[in-house]
């Protein structure tokens, strides 16, 4: 397995595999979730060209997940973090998360942040055991505070929601 920037040709994939991992979502009867359509291209290709858009391949240089990450009040927020069902249960999205982490330790940003939902066994219990801690209301930046805004209007229930943090590891 390798992680790399995402080729602008393999931009498509990442739309499909997005759709296969939110099939975990419909299994929960979280339909909109699981319906919800995957970054657009243009999307995809701001961040790639931003280099925060990595994916992992395996030995066939085959895309099996991503991650993609953006800059929230002088963090690395991931936005976005998938493995293919398929590869899922590996610790494959564990090797995403600790590439962003290292990645942001290089850009000398200090945490890590992302927002989950709280019972999902593979969200928030999972990035728990990764080392993530639930922030407060109170603890939210500002930048956190409008992602949060954003998932309301898309009409998640902020109480099913949190947003979590992790220090970066200093290399």
């Amino acid at each position: 397995m390798n992680i790399r920037t995402a080729r602008p040709d393999e931009l498509p994939l990442l739309q499909h595999l997005e759709m296969a991992a939110g099939v975990l979502f419909a299994n929960l009867g979280m339909t909109d979730v699981a319906e919800h359509p995957p970054p657009s291209l243009q999307v995809f290709e701001h961040f790639r060209q931003a280099g925060r858009l990595w994916v992992l391949t395996d030995a066939d240089d085959q895309v099996v997940g991503f991650v993609l990450v953006k800059l929230v009040d002088g963090a690395a927020h991931i936005e976005q973090v998938s493995v293919h069902p398929d590869h899922q249960g590996h610790g494959l999205g564990r090797r995403l998360i600790d590439h962003v982490d290292s990645w942001a330790a290089g850009q000398g940003m200090p945490a890590l942040t992302l927002s989950t939902f709280r019972a999902v066994p593979w969200n928030g219990p999972y990035y728990a055991r990764l080392g993530f801690v639930e922030l407060r209301t109170d603890e939210l930046t500002p930048g956190l505070t409008e992602i949060l805004a954003e998932e309301i209007a898309f009409g998640l229930d902020p109480a099913e929601r949190i947003f979590m943090r992790r220090p970066v590891a200093r290399q």
